[in-house]
């Protein structure tokens, strides 16, 4: 089975959902947010507005 690209990795509120989701090749963060019939995803930035990318340990 191939792995999947994406990975959930957070998500709060049930009408207004929001999600971070790790591009699993990338490490690259993503938010999600949906309310209603509407959403939208961006990368999500650190403070200093850096996208914020998650170290990911490489399988052998």
């Amino acid at each position: 089975m191939k792995n999947k690209r994406f990975e959930k990795v957070y998500t709060q509120g049930s009408v207004n959902v929001t999600e971070i989701w790790v591009d699993t090749e990338t490490g690259v963060n993503y938010m999600y947010h949906t309310a209603g019939y509407g959403g939208g995803l961006t990368p999500l930035l650190d403070a200093y507005g850096n996208v914020v990318v998650t170290r990911l340990e490489k399988e052998d």
